[in-house]
């Protein structure tokens, strides 16, 4: 059995997201995370998965062919912005919706416009995250986490990035492009996955 600390705990984060990788250390902060550009992987992964949990998988596996000692636990995740009346949509391919390289301004602007005129009832979205682990002994497993909201009718907030800003969340009466990153991290899709990822982190390590 691995007898570091958590605290000391090395994991492999596959993301190259600035904004993605703060909230990973806000919301665990035990864990000491380094991401792709740090352990030197430059190539692109193709995420050709079907749902969130295997583009997920394709990272932490893309990341464990690449690395030549399997020594620390490898970590992806896989989120999306699910919008009832658009049956689903953007989904999978929330990161991509448009064009990767469309500010994400004009992506929140496209999507208040294709609801202009629906109702409250009818607005109905939620953030999705899946969590994949690859531990060192090979072993894998995955979680999902699941945050509810509605589209709102304009864009507000500056906190947060991606689809944050048109994001209304009803508990608090605001964006979560409005809410305070503390309180966000709390509730999120992230968090709640995240959560469920660091207990099986705990129970795979016999804590």
């Amino acid at each position: 059995m691995n007898t570091k600390k958590i605290s000391d705990m090395t994991i492999i984060l596959a993301t190259g997201n600035a904004g993605k990788l703060a909230e990973v250390r806000e919301i665990l902060p035990d864990y000491d995370f380094v991401t792709l550009k740090d352990i030197g992987f430059s190539g692109d992964i193709d995420e050709n998965g079907t749902t969130y949990e295997e583009n997920a998988l394709i990272k932490v596996r893309a990341v464990w062919d690449y690395e030549e000692k399997h020594d620390r636990i490898i970590m992806a995740d896989d989120s999306g912005l699910e919008i009832d009346y658009l049956n689903g949509e953007p989904g999978i391919h929330s990161a991509r919706y448009m064009g990767y390289d469309t500010p994400y301004s004009v992506k929140n602007q496209a999507i208040i416009d294709a609801l202009k005129g629906v109702p409250d009832e009818l607005r109905g979205a939620r953030y999705v995250c899946a969590i994949a682990l690859k531990f060192p002994d090979g072993s894998e497993q995955t979680v999902r986490g699941i945050y509810e909201g509605k589209v709102a009718y304009e864009a507000k907030g500056t906190n947060g990035f991606g689809y944050d800003p048109m994001f209304w969340v009803p508990a608090f009466g605001k964006t979560d492009g409005e809410l305070p990153i503390e309180i966000k991290n709390k509730f999120s899709h992230r968090a709640k996955a995240l959560e469920a990822a660091d207990k099986l982190i705990k129970a795979w390590r016999g804590e």
